[in-house]
């Protein structure tokens, strides 16, 4: 029997027919929002069709949603385009008897946070949603990718999905962790060394020791940013860590030998060697310009050709000057939230450093759960209270300032020390600059009012 990859054995197992150049796969986890997902509807209606499995479907509203005022529903949205999304998104979903957490919900948040929560990503699954970063499902092992308006249809249609197959992408994760890094510093750092196209046309299995001793969380961290790599999706092995943290939720224990086969060949190997490296932060428009935060910004013309017209463009765009470290340079917001850094291992991060300090003046700083579940369990802890009492904005929970489509927003020229997982032009508000970090980077930057080294603040 010809060995195989882990993703080898997840595909297998879920081709209804065809080959690898283009196979129709069977999908175990559908997850809708009401961004990519009305239109679909909209079609099924126009073809007189219905959706498949409505079992297998979970609605969640989060993208528009503001995160305040959550009890008064889709009243408490005053943008118009995102009230319509919301209320065409709630009457078709309550239509169908698709399960549904709409805003307010007990247990609405953020969708790949709150999918995990319920026990209803395991592994082995083939799970979509027409969101990039369903990548963060695949900390489970599962397969887990995003997909287009068009294909979230063809979905909800027959429970299936036309797709090619991937290649093999092996990442090795090796050395040992210094203070303050962890799973947003490695995948910064793997993205900084490999490029944003480095995982392009793959799926990519994160191995190693570093990678067995990350929580769930963390692991769902790494996940989550495979995309910003180019990725199809990210993959890691179920194992003990996996088992307990199901365990604890209703989808039960994971397969003891879901994993690759120890003779399985991969198309491409990267290895990551964490020894030494600080933790990290963006200075440019894209997640690869990323440095250790002792580091200078580098000048283009020490770059790859390339490479250069993107980071000239990229440093005029933030305002930041070559040779230079980041260390210092003032900040107007801090985002602690995003389906990157919302769970509750990100929040008591970031409560650790901002424990008895307070938000620097000038800078206004939120703390946006994952999902209700979430911010209950911070509130039981005790969370809340100590961000508060520094001066931080306590929400609640939705995509939040990850993206521009809510009232969350930078305004043009705006600096923001932000843990989501993408820095692009205008991502977070028309004009804004947005440096990407870890929680407890972010907590530090909001108390000094700039970009720190939080080992220096928590020494």
């Amino acid at each position: 029997m010809t060995a195989e990859t882990l993703y080898d054995k997840i595909w297998d197992d879920h081709v209804v027919t065809g080959t690898d150049a283009s196979a129709l796969l069977y999908v175990d986890l559908h997850l809708i929002h009401e961004v990519t997902t009305p239109q679909a509807f909209a079609g099924l209606e126009l073809a007189g069709r219905a959706v498949r499995r409505p079992d297998r479907t979970l609605a969640i509203a989060d993208h528009n949603v503001p995160t305040e005022g959550q009890a008064e529903g889709i009243a408490a949205v005053a943008d118009p385009e995102s009230r319509l999304q919301l209320a065409t998104f709630d009457t078709h979903v309550r239509a169908r008897a698709i399960d549904y957490l709409p805003m307010g919900h007990a247990d609405n948040g953020i969708v790949h946070v709150v999918a995990p929560e319920l026990g209803r990503s395991r592994p082995g699954m083939v799970i979509v949603c027409g969101d990039s970063h369903t990548s963060t499902h695949g900390a489970f092992g599962a397969l887990a990718f995003g997909i287009g308006t068009s294909e979230v249809e063809h979905v909800l249609a027959t429970q299936t999905l036309r797709t090619a197959k991937a290649a093999n992408m092996a990442v090795d994760i090796i050395g040992t962790l210094g203070p303050q890094v962890g799973a947003k510093d490695i995948a910064l750092a793997l993205i900084a060394q490999i490029g944003t196209s480095g995982g392009t046309g793959a799926v990519i299995e994160y191995r190693g020791a570093v990678v067995d001793a990350l929580s769930m969380e963390a692991r769902m961290t790494l996940c989550n940013m495979s995309i910003e790599a180019g990725a199809r999706a990210g993959l890691i092995a179920p194992d003990a860590t996996t088992r307990a943290y199901l365990a604890a939720r209703a989808g039960g224990a994971a397969s003891a030998d879901l994993r690759s086969d120890p003779d399985a060949v991969f198309d491409r190997h990267v290895t990551l060697d964490m020894t030494g490296i600080a933790p990290m932060v963006t200075w440019g428009t894209n997640p690869a310009q990323a440095i250790a935060i002792d580091a200078p910004v580098p000048d283009p013309i020490t770059l790859p050709e390339a490479d250069r017209a993107a980071a000239e463009r990229a440093l005029a765009y933030m305002d930041v000057a070559p040779g230079c470290t980041l260390i210092g340079l003032p900040i107007d917001l801090v985002f602690i939230g995003s389906c990157t850094n919302s769970r509750i291992e990100d929040l008591r991060a970031a409560a650790a450093v901002a424990r008895g300090g307070h938000v620097a003046p000038g800078v206004r700083a939120l703390v946006v759960p994952g999902s209700r579940a979430v911010r209950r369990q911070a509130e039981a802890e005790g969370l809340d209270v100590i961000f508060t009492a520094a001066g931080f904005e306590w929400r609640e929970p939705g995509c939040s300032m990850c993206l521009g489509m809510n009232p969350d927003k930078l305004t043009p020229g705006q600096r923001c020390a932000s843990t989501s997982n993408r820095n692009f032009e205008g991502r977070q508000g028309p004009g804004g600059r947005t440096h990407l970090m870890s929680p407890a980077m972010a907590a530090a930057a909001a108390l000094s009012g700039g970009i720190t080294d939080v080992r220096a603040v928590a020494a």
